[in-house]
């Protein structure tokens, strides 16, 4: 393992965090560093540099790598986001929100006295929710079209808003997962097995701790940002506060076409169970099945072609700024994240702290803490615990620990990690829809994050 090549990742991750800091594009400095760290490892021969297709030579088979990044990302979360990005934009325009937030505010108009409260509550909702829909940056999405309006106008920021709803993806548990699928399978139990067997009691005190650390982090950032920055404040929980007072000019039940998609995603769910297995229905389906009712909906009610059309041109709008603004930031820094693996990062991480005789539980601690740190640099829980995973069972043996003992901590804390991470593909969607610095908010995330993880860890050695 080359020692020189870790110095040099490093000092990639300083100079990029140092440029998002200083707020350089970051898709352009991501990209950068990327390719950068990726031509290094070619020449420090620590990793094969090869793309899925080969070109022949090297210069090319760099820029093929990230031609096959566009390529699987567009295929695989990039249309599902830039969907759903188009169906906000389109609740938007139609005011579907608007309806949403005037409804929801009578049944929910005691806990304007507590926001944060409400904001809290989200988080343990969310995590059932993610349950049945296996996508952070899916789920995020949707969370952001039905319940983010509605947060901000009980009165918290937008951060707020957003942080519990990053909060509500914080761990890859249940059986869809596939850091849950992968971790089952390194202890060799099903997926179910391990959901309930070593998930839900690890999961249940850590959440219950992280929901108190939300509520009072919101808070104090929350009342500081309102005395530096009263204009920012007044423009994150004014103007959807002041259009939730107002009854909109459309039709009430419009409300329901917001959460619509949720609805259809958990009635459809295998875990529901309720159509199963006649009906399998995915993210992008759901979405533009509700994008098509919605459309017939405004039809119905406007009796006018032509504003039909142009409320339908919003959705391809709202498209096209979530891929300016989201799935290219979700390109770079999955380059980047390759740039870090190929370099040997994780590889060395693993291995030193291997070599420098710390006992058993010490290093089980070490290891949740760097792969928690691993995910926020590279922006993916799965990359995260996929480049750690196929180690464990041999470290854990090694250590004379149960294999779950190892895995357990750091799947966890490979998801946990990734909603701090300003690159990671839920911060980048959810920021981005609703107009905020991705930095800003997984620098909110960061506090109760880290208290997370530490009582993760001390819990789950006091009890494994």
């Amino acid at each position: 393992m080359s020692e020189s090549a870790f110095i040099f990742s490093l000092f990639m991750v300083g100079v990029t965090a140092i440029g998002l800091y200083r707020k350089f594009n970051p898709q352009g400095l991501l990209m950068l560093s990327g390719l950068l760290m990726l031509t290094a490892a070619f020449f420090m021969q620590v990793h094969p540099v090869t793309p899925d297709k080969p070109t022949g030579t090297v210069t090319f088979d760099i820029i093929r790598m990230v031609e096959e990044t566009f390529l699987s990302n567009l295929a695989r979360a990039g249309l599902m986001i830039m969907t759903i990005g188009g169906y906000v934009a389109f609740m938007n325009h139609i005011k579907a929100t608007n309806a949403l937030v005037y409804i929801s505010m009578k049944p929910l108009g005691l806990f304007r006295n507590y926001p944060y409260l409400a904001a809290t509550i989200v988080i343990p909702i969310g995590q059932l929710l993610f349950i049945t829909t296996p996508s952070a940056a899916g789920l995020g999405l949707l969370l952001v079209a039905s319940v983010y309006p509605v947060l901000v106008s009980l009165g918290v920021s937008r951060f707020t808003a957003l942080s519990v709803i990053a909060a509500a993806t914080l761990f890859d548990q249940g059986p869809g997962s596939a850091n849950t699928a992968m971790a089952a399978g390194l202890i060799g139990q099903s997926n179910v097995e391990y959901f309930i067997v070593h998930q839900l009691p690890l999961v249940i005190p850590t959440s219950l701790v992280i929901m108190i650390l939300f509520y009072f982090s919101n808070r104090y950032f929350d009342k500081r940002d309102r005395k530096k920055r009263q204009e920012l404040s007044s423009q994150a929980s004014g103007d959807l506060a002041e259009s939730s007072v107002e009854k909109p000019d459309v039709p009430l039940f419009f409300a329901l076409l917001p959460i619509l998609p949720l609805a259809l995603l958990i009635v459809f769910s295998p875990f529901v169970g309720l159509f199963q297995p006649v009906v399998a229905l995915g993210t992008t389906t759901a979405m533009l099945f509700s994008l098509f009712l919605s459309l017939t909906f405004v039809l119905l009610h406007t009796r006018n072609l032509r504003t039909t059309f142009d409320a339908f041109g919003s959705f391809w709008k709202g498209m096209g700024n979530v891929f300016t603004s989201v799935v290219t930031l979700i390109v770079a820094s999955e380059v980047f994240s390759k740039g870090l693996i190929h370099l040997g990062f994780i590889d060395f991480l693993v291995s030193y702290s291997s070599r420098i005789g710390l006992s058993g539980l010490t290093i089980a601690a070490v290891f949740a803490l760097i792969i928690f740190g691993a995910a926020m640099l590279m922006g993916s829980g799965n990359a995260a615990f996929f480049s750690f995973g196929p180690l464990l069972p041999g470290i854990a043996t090694q250590l004379g620990l149960p294999v779950f003992a190892l895995v357990l901590p750091l799947q966890l804390a490979a998801s946990m990690g990734r909603a701090a991470s300003p690159i990671a593909g839920i911060i980048v969607a959810i920021a981005g829809v609703a107009g905020v610095s991705p930095v800003e908010l997984a620098r909110r995330n960061t506090f109760p994050l880290v208290g997370g993880i530490i009582f993760l860890i001390l819990y789950h050695l006091i009890t494994f």
